[in-house]
Order: C-alpha cells, then sequence, then structure tokens
C-alpha cells in the first residue's frame, strides 16, 4: 500500500483538501509529528483512524517500522502539525525507507508556509531559495548567510519569533539592507505582513513583542539590493560585485554607485580618485623604503 504525505492546514482549518480528508479516513494508520495537535484537527472533521508519533527524536527507528507495517499491505498517511511533510519537518526518513523497498509514494499537496509567504510578499517569484530556520548561534547563522549572499534568487527562511530580532539585524549586516517582507501567522486570524527593508522591519518589531509562527522573505542578490551588502571602497565593492555576482564591470560600477546615491559619472569619478590616491601611497611607500 502506498505512503501518502498528506498536507494538512497551516492554520485556517478550511485550507484543507477534500483528498486530504478522504485519504485519512480511509487509512489504516496516520503517523503524526505531534498526535495531540493533530487529534484536534481530526476530532474537527470527525475522523477516527488510528495515530501514532513520528517526530525528530524517534524518526529512524519508527521510519522502519512504518515501512514494514506499508509492506504488510497497510496504508499510511503521514502529517506534521502544520504544512506539507518533509518541510522544515520530519518525512525524509520514511519516504526512503518506503522507496528502498519498492512502495509507492504518493504526495497530497496543500498548503506550506513558505509558498503562501513568498507570493504574497511582492518580491520575484520566478526563482527562489529555501533555506528553513537559519541557525540559532550567531555565528553559525552570520556563516550561512554569508554563503547565500551572491544568490540571485529569492531567499525565503523560517525564523523563531524569540530570534527573529536577531535575525533580521544579522540579514542586514550579512547581505545589506534590502528589500524583504516577514510574514506572522499565515492564513490565522491575526495574519500580518511587514514589508520593506530590513531595517524598516526591524525598526517596526522594535515597537512590538514579536509572536506567532513567521515565514522571511528577503530579496535576491542578483538585483539592486546586492550592492549594499559590499562594504569598503567605492573600487573593492565593484569587484566583490563582479567575483561574487557575476557582473560585468559596467553594472557592478552601476549598481555600486546606485547603492551610494551616486550617478555613474559621479561613481566613475571617485573610483579614479580612489585609485590616484591608491598609487599616491604606493609612491610614499617606495620613497620611504629608499631613503
Amino acid at each position: 500500500m502506498p505512503l501518502y504525505l498528506v498536507a494538512t492546514p497551516i492554520g485556517n482549518l478550511e485550507d484543507i483538501t477534500l483528498r486530504a480528508l478522504r485519504l485519512l479516513k480511509e487509512a489504516d494508520l496516520i503517523a503524526c509529528e505531534d498526535t495531540r495537535h493533530t487529534r484536534r484537527l481530526l476530532d474537527h472533521f470527525g475522523i477516527r483512524t488510528p495515530t501514532v508519533s513520528y517526530y525528530e527524536h524517534n524518526e529512524r527507528d519508527r521510519a522502519e517500522e512504518l515501512a514494514g507495517r506499508l509492506e504488510r499491505g497497510e496504508s499510511v498517511a503521514l502529517v506534521t502539525d502544520a504544512g506539507t511533510p518533509g518541510i522544515s519537518d520530519p518525512a525524509y526518513r520514511v519516504v526512503a525507507a518506503a522507496l528502498a523497498r519498492g512502495l509507492q509514494v504518493v504526495p497530497v499537496p496543500g498548503a506550506v508556509a513558505l509558498v503562501a509567504g513568498l507570493v504574497a510578499s511582492g518580491l520575484p517569484t520566478d526563482a527562489f531559495f529555501f533555506s528553513g530556520f537559519l541557525p540559532p548561534k550567531r555565528q553559525a547563522r552570520r556563516a550561512r548567510l554569508e554563503e547565500l549572499r551572491a544568490l540571485r534568487a529569492t531567499l525565503v527562511f523560517y525564523e523563531a519569533p524569540h530570534r527573529v530580532r536577531e535575525t533580521l539585524a544579522d540579514a542586514e549586516e550579512v547581505l545589506g539592507d534590502r528589500e524583504a517582507a516577514l510574514a506572522r501567522e499565515l492564513t490565522k486570524l491575526h495574519e500580518e505582513f511587514l514589508r520593506g527593508r530590513l531595517s524598516d522591519i526591524r525598526a517596526r518589531l522594535a515597537e512590538q513583542v514579536p509572536r506567532g509562527e513567521m515565514t522571511l522573505v528577503i530579496a535576491g542578490g542578483g538585483d539592486d539590493n546586492l550592492v549594499v551588502a559590499a562594504g569598503g571602497s567605492l573600487g573593492a565593492q565593484v569587484e566583490r560585485l563582479m567575483r561574487e555576482a557575476g557582473l560585468s564591470r559596467n553594472d557592478a560600477l552601476k549598481h555600486a554607485a546606485r547603492s551610494r546615491g551616486l550617478s555613474k559619472k559621479a561613481a566613475y569619478q571617485l573610483l579614479l580618485e580612489e585609485k590616484d590616491e591608491a598609487r599616491n601611497h604606493e609612491r610614499e611607500a617606495d620613497d620611504g623604503a629608499a631613503e
């Protein structure tokens, strides 16, 4: 029998599909991230199918157990607390175990917070990179952001409310003050979008206590936002854009000029002045060495 990966609502119970309800009723067993949480959903729709836990800390052993039950002809529906199984939630191990036995794995699409947050963010959706939750420790979080800084795709993250201010501050410092959107409590009664530069969102959160599940969407590095991330001299900024974003020298200069509020002509003049200054420093160093 198949393993069904059943998406459940991320907030609004009306977002569950008719197919999901049917399969949850027909399955021999529902594997849940938290059986108590899922039972509230099942009770709401009058579903009496037996449940078993399947979460991060028992995933390895329970995956083998569930695959064995599938082999014996039972049908299993896998759900998480909210959204689509496998998206920052357990699913991979049981999927791999089922496929290794030649069993069928069937996705049952539905709600997923990253897509809901992305499409309503106002940022480009033609290419995006989802990175789940950033590391909780500052050093590791900044290292991960550094890895993603040159990506042209829109960046999407999940974040916990108690860490969101620190994440926004690190993102602004590492990525630059890019356009972004913070989606809070998606599909729920108090759904809210904060849109603007990272600094704007951070300032607005300073006036309130962040609450609820959050999806953070940040503009990719291929647009005008990238240039803010590069610091130092204009020449260093241009070289950095050429190296990390793959821009031509002309495009890199144009982006750098815009980030500094300069016309391209003024930026070019500044670039020449920086080069002259660097040559003067070199001459002075040479003269000092000669003496």
